[in-house]
């Protein structure tokens, strides 16, 4: 709610910025104060680019070491899931002994403990982007600047 007001707000004043700069200054001035208000929009949207995936980075690594994921206490797995073998046709349904259900059970919790791994994984994949491709046109109008 807050980010939705205060976006418009930093349009509007960039906005009324650049057409004061045009105004108090002469002509080649206005110019320079427009290039300069570009230069460092850029420059506060890449690195805010970079920052984001930075942390998205790190988020991702934490849930890649420990994962932390919702799965059924071994009671509710034994009460509600897999209490059967399947039926094949023909066949009566047995029943599966504890130490099958708890097998079972650890397949099923250790499937659910790579599934985030690989989600993790995923993730990181996806957010060195946010900071791969920002990053060289961040440090190219760093140095332009600079030069200025």
């Amino acid at each position: 709610m807050m980010i939705s007001i205060l976006i418009p707000v930093a349009v509007l004043a960039v906005i009324l910025l650049i057409i004061a700069g045009i105004k108090a200054t002469p002509e080649k001035g206005g110019e320079d104060l427009i290039k300069n208000v570009y230069v460092y929009l850029v420059l506060f949207a890449t690195l805010m680019m970079t920052i984001g995936g930075s942390v998205a980075v790190f988020m991702a690594a934490a849930d890649m070491i420990s994962p932390t994921a919702y799965y059924q206490s071994f009671e509710d797995y034994k009460r509600y899931g897999g209490m059967e073998k399947p039926n094949i046709e023909g066949q009566q349904e047995e029943k599966l002994s504890d130490e099958e259900l708890l097998e079972n059970y650890n397949a099923m919790v250790t499937a659910e403990k790579d599934r985030q791994i690989q989600r993790a994984q995923n993730s990181i994949i996806k957010s060195l982007g946010w900071i791969v491709i920002p990053l060289p046109v961040f440090i190219y109008f760093q140095r332009r600047l600079a030069k200025q």
